[in-house]
């Protein structure tokens, strides 16, 4: 099975995740944790990537898909993934149908968190605080959600004119949300 998961920034895309793959088996490939580890270890693309992450901005495509399609081919994703926070443009949405049919899989399910703005603002200053993360300031935060609405809400359109879209509101417990999230994919 193939999964992503989209939402905005504080959406709670990698919370769900961890829940689904405990339940599931399957891989999460987050490309943020991918990245800021790449960030902490001060790899070359963790610098790259860094320079973009701070200001709140995407960190170019070459960089991310080129990661995700060699995530991918790991063997542990044989099984079955889920991807946060990949694509978010409609660009890479099209890279990885490319990457998908080269390694003849298709995606099953996409996965639409829904939350309101004020409500992510609030979880993401609160991130920060938990976990010190450079990405989770104001001004930062502000910026990324700008990037979403503009670069990454018609991904929303992309997948519902596939078939592949389910709606899921992000409000609520983690555990309401995993029995939506269990509801609309049927696992």
């Amino acid at each position: 099975m193939q999964l992503i998961f989209l939402g905005a920034p504080g959406a709670g895309k990698g919370t769900q995740a961890k829940i689904f793959l405990e339940r599931t088996g399957l891989v999460q490939i987050s490309t943020g944790e991918i990245l800021r580890n790449a960030v902490a270890a001060g790899t070359e693309l963790g610098k790259k990537a860094k320079e973009f992450m701070d200001k709140g901005e995407l960190v170019p495509d070459a960089v991310v898909i080129g990661i995700i399609e060699q995530r991918i081919r790991e063997p542990d994703c044989a099984k079955g993934f889920i991807l946060d926070g990949f694509p978010r443009t409609i660009e890479q949405a099209q890279a990885l149908d490319s990457i998908l049919a080269k390694l003849g899989l298709a995606l099953d399910h996409v996965v639409n968190f829904e939350v309101p703005e004020e409500e992510l603002v609030r979880r993401l200053l609160g991130r920060a605080a938990e976990e010190g993360r450079s990405d989770d300031n104001p001004d930062s935060i502000r910026k990324r959600l700008e990037v979403f609405h503009e670069k990454t809400k018609p991904l929303i359109d992309y997948y519902e004119k596939k078939g592949k879209l389910r709606h899921v509101s992000g409000v609520g417990s983690t555990t309401e949300i995993a029995e939506r999230v269990k509801a609309v994919v049927g696992v």
